[in-house]
């Protein structure tokens, strides 16, 4: 008998969940059932107490229901299945979800001739797997496709194995045994947890030192140390948020033209390590916290809530998505006041209101400016359709020049004279802000803006060169206040 007639004597199984597709329809599910219902979240401990995961896998995914034409298949997968099809092979999809859903699975691909799946009482992985299949082929009788530690078991009993995607276990089994690699774009790099965690997303955190800068009270040794400490209790829970909120829009951002590139959405980072991550930066945002003023502890507390609350429903509620962002941005101005015990103005609350308006207005201005949709039709996860970007534009240049004008009364009101002895030095910041805010906006006219707004102004070297003026200009006339430099 050649190896060909060998080949179609033994079936080929083929895992689903990272080797079918890049995914976890499990963790998947769960995201969205908790994205529905937030109240799913306290449920999933006590159904895996009283029925371990098999159990859990029975309520999630009678609850959620799977499109399998959304999925994300590999095609380098599905193009190996087609061929060893066409060869007349036996084609198995053995996985550990759901049987309702493998079935529905393989009914919109057509590729498979037998459907093996957990069912009420076995989830059909590890050993499980391996017992069923030997059962079915005999020990040695099928070859094996799949992708992670649990398939190792599998690999073992199988005739030949197929590595895809591996983790770190199947890859090295795979080399250990000299077994065929299908797909392996190697081990998960540095620069792709950086990206997970939205490192470059930190600058927004540098908003918690504008109160005690403001207040001149920021070279005060324990003060900046307050505040860097904050930054980084900010950025680990901020971080923590954004891995959470990947693992809710996965499907969501599997559409995005460029979101579907972020490691959990393109499955090179598996959501049980997103969520290890996340718990570990929630862990280390809570000890540095524990050595920070209390007060601080509350504004933290109130913008995870709020975050949170953002993520599971708010971003998709029209309007008060743009009014959560403005205030989770104020917040960060809020906590710098709160490390530092400096009383956070109406002024300042005022400005920053308007300020990060204008800049959520323009963020949800370039998603409807980018997006391939016609009319009346809304933006996917967005309460926005086409026909609203002129009003969005509109109210977003009204409340940039909402913020200058709060500005120029506060340059101009009585409580300035406690910092600066001659206001008019500072009057400068007012276009200087205004350049910056409307250089946002017209770049987002000529689709020449793609970045968060706030990490854009961080980090673009023109409007660094207004902060920077504006700095000197605070800087120069709080010099005079306190005598450091002679005027008049």
């Amino acid at each position: 008998m050649d190896a060909k007639t060998d080949n179609q004597s033994i079936p080929l199984a083929i895992d689903l969940d990272g080797t079918l597709i890049a995914a976890d329809l499990l963790w998947e599910c769960l995201f969205i059932l908790i994205r529905r219902n937030a109240f799913f979240l306290f449920m999933v401990p006590y159904w895996v107490a009283i029925g371990g995961k098999v159990r859990l896998k029975q309520e999630v995914f009678s609850r959620v229901d799977v499109d399998p034409k959304e999925l994300p298949y590999r095609e380098e997968v599905l193009n190996y299945i087609r061929a060893e099809k066409s060869q007349g092979r036996k084609i198995v999809l053995a996985t550990a979800s759901a049987q309702h859903i493998a079935e529905k699975i393989a009914e919109e691909l057509g590729l498979f001739d037998v459907v093996i799946g957990s069912t009420s009482k076995v989830n059909l992985k590890s050993k499980d797997k391996t017992a069923r299949l030997v059962k079915e082929y005999g020990d040695g009788g099928f070859d094996y496709m799949g992708n992670s530690r649990d398939d190792l078991a599998v690999f073992d009993a199988a005739r030949k194995s197929i590595v895809v995607a591996p983790d770190k276990h199947a890859r090295r089994w795979g080399a250990t045994n000299s077994a065929e690699t299908l797909v392996d774009s190697g081990p998960v790099k540095l620069k792709e947890y950086l990206k997970m965690l939205r490192v470059h997303q930190w600058a927004k955190n540098v908003l918690i030192a504008v109160a005690p800068i403001l207040d001149h009270r920021i070279f005060d040794l324990t003060m900046l140390l307050y505040v860097v400490g904050a930054f980084f209790a900010f950025s680990f829970l901020a971080s923590s948020v954004y891995i959470f909120n990947d693992l809710f829009d996965l499907a969501i951002d599997r559409t995005h033209a460029t979101k579907r590139k972020r490691p959990l959405a393109s499955g090179r980072i598996d959501p049980a390590t997103g969520i290890k991550i996340a718990l570990c930066l929630i862990g280390l945002s809570i000890f540095i916290t524990a050595m920070l003023p209390a007060m601080f502890a509350i504004v933290l507390a109130v913008y995870f809530i709020a975050t949170t609350a953002y993520s599971l429903k708010v971003k998709r509620w029209l309007l008060l998505d743009v009014l959560t962002l403005a205030g989770l941005y104020t917040i960060r101005v809020v906590a710098g006041a709160a490390v530092t015990y400096t009383p956070a103005s109406f002024w300042l609350l005022a400005f920053s209101i308007f300020f990060f308006l204008s800049l959520a207005l323009v963020k949800r201005y370039v998603e409807l400016d980018q997006a391939s949709i016609k009319e009346k039709e809304r933006l996917s996860g967005r309460g926005y359709r086409p026909e609203d970007k002129s009003i969005i534009a509109q109210s977003g240049i009204a409340s940039a020049f909402a913020s200058i004008l709060v500005l120029a009364l506060y340059i101009q009101s009585d409580a300035i004279f406690e910092l600066y002895e001659y206001p008019f030095l500072i009057w400068p910041l007012c276009p200087l802000v205004l350049y910056i805010i409307m250089r946002v906006w017209i770049l987002a006219n000529r689709r020449e803006f793609y970045d968060d707004p706030v990490v854009f102004i961080i980090s673009d070297w023109r409007s660094q060169i207004m902060i920077g003026l504006g700095a000197c200009l605070m800087l120069f006339a709080g010099l005079i206040k306190t005598g450091g430099l002679p005027f008049g």
